[in-house]
């Protein structure tokens, strides 16, 4: 909080923004990653908050392919961190996958207890269900949306089973019954 309100220049992406107003109203709101660019360029320091770790799957592995200086990270809690708190559930050694923007093989679940997934529109819990039916995976899927948000909701299914995709904010948390 005190460098949301200590720098000039603040930079945010539209949901964190949204969430922060409360704390300052002149945080310049962005929807596309590339736009910070420029950003950088127009200011000698900026501030940049994005939701989650920064470091996993995040801006920081933005900011060094443009090989932009970081002065310092912060980072948030990141939304596995979250919704395997939320489930009660230890994480160590669970499969980490990104379908956030990218694709990724799902073989790899076969061979952990607990995978857990970013998703997108595009990859949602439901599509990621019926993948692992098809691939004959059984076990139980959870299903985090808008996760620390006020209308989080986190739904626990069998894979294959009917799955409603209530936001593009999701995380995954596959139980491998066959491990």
């Amino acid at each position: 909080m005190e460098a949301i309100k200590s720098y000039e220049n603040v930079v945010a992406f539209g949901r964190v923004s949204n969430s922060l107003e409360i704390i300052r109203k002149d945080i310049i709101k962005i929807n596309k990653i590339a736009y910070i660019d420029k950003l950088i360029k127009e200011y000698e320091h900026i501030l940049i908050l994005a939701s989650g770790d920064p470091c996993f799957y995040g801006i920081v592995e933005y900011l060094n392919r443009q090989n932009i200086v970081i002065e310092k990270i912060m980072p948030g809690i990141s939304s596995f961190q979250y919704m395997m708190a939320k489930l009660g559930k230890s994480w160590q050694g669970a499969n980490l996958l990104s379908l956030h923007g990218r694709e990724e093989n799902l073989d790899t679940i076969k061979e952990h207890k607990f995978s857990i997934i970013l998703t997108d529109k595009d990859n949602s819990p439901s599509s990621i269900s019926k993948r692992l039916y098809k691939m004959g995976i059984e076990g139980i899927i959870y299903a985090g949306f808008n996760l620390s948000y006020e209308d989080e909701r986190i739904i626990k299914v069998n894979i294959g089973e009917a799955l409603e995709d209530i936001s593009p904010l999701s995380v995954v948390v596959v139980e491998n019954a066959m491990d």
